[in-house]
């Protein structure tokens, strides 16, 4: 008896099930075959396969440039890089600058990402609008765009998505010269002279040897210790170039001036032997 009333039951609910239209009413923007479910009525669920798929990070740079150097002269901030962008091993890239201005006191450089360093560039630009459009007198230093560069590298790094380079940051303001490094996940530093990237290894002695020796170095005096850093690096870092911008950081304001090359000399090479 109960297996007869049970047998209808499933006749009728087969029945319902075959009525033309009752699963478009019923199913309404259900899922369909190797689709995702989106509750009905609800727009803000309609998502895609894609925007389902894990959240994508930079593994690795891939565009990179190499040094930074900076160093403390007598009124001012003497800043350098060379103008080449590394495609892996391939210098593909030999006319990008990674020297920038911020205001009319203040010069951003960066070694790493270059287009990690494109984006800051981009955000510095907009700050300096922005403030600019307030009119109230006041504007950016340079050690509060060293320290919005912290917390911007930080953010990034607490993300697990940071931007790949180490920033350096010199400027001049009220007759006091600045220079400050940041790197890619918000460690922060002050120093009369600063190199990154192979730098730190090479540059960074002769620049503290000759800021040690004289610390009120001319302009000149600290544009000839750059030069003879640019030159090593040069010689002994193969993601350089002997192509190169300064900046020249003062109470005047900044200016940067077009690249140029340093005298090399390449006489010797026949007689390193063992690296061939």
């Amino acid at each position: 008896m109960h297996a007869g009333n049970d047998s209808g039951k499933k006749k009728r609910k087969m029945t319902a099930m075959n009525v033309p239209g009752f699963q478009d009413q019923f199913w309404s923007n259900g899922p369909s075959p190797g689709a995702f479910y989106n509750l009905p009525g609800n727009p803000s669920n309609s998502k895609t396969a894609e925007q389902f798929s894990p959240a994508k990070r930079t593994l690795y740079p891939t565009t990179t440039g190499t040094s930074v150097l900076g160093v403390k002269f007598d009124g001012g901030i003497l800043m350098a890089a060379d103008t080449l962008g590394s495609y892996g091993s391939l210098a593909r890239f030999r006319e990008v600058s990674r020297l920038t201005a911020v205001g009319n006191n203040t010069v951003v450089g960066g070694s790493g990402d270059y287009a990690d360093f494109q984006h800051l560039k981009s955000l510095l630009d907009q700050k300096v609008i922005d403030d600019a459009c307030l009119n109230d007198g006041h504007g950016y230093t340079p050690k509060s765009i060293y320290s919005w560069l912290t917390r911007i590298m930080y953010y990034r790094r607490t993300r697990f998505d940071p931007l790949w380079n180490q920033i350096v940051v010199g400027g001049v303001h009220n007759g006091e010269s600045f220079l400050g490094c940041v790197d890619k996940i918000g460690i922060a530093f002050e120093a009369p002279t600063i190199a990154t990237g192979f730098g730190a290894y090479l540059a960074q002695p002769i620049l503290r040897g000759a800021f040690e020796k004289n610390p009120s170095m001319s302009l000149e005096e600290a544009r000839q210790v750059i030069t003879k850093c640019l030159q090593v690096l040069f010689y002994r870092d193969a993601r350089s170039l002997n192509k190169y911008e300064i900046a020249v950081i003062t109470s005047d304001g900044v200016v940067i001036e077009p690249a140029t090359s340093a005298q090399t000399n390449w006489e010797i090479a026949p007689m390193v032997k063992g690296y061939e």
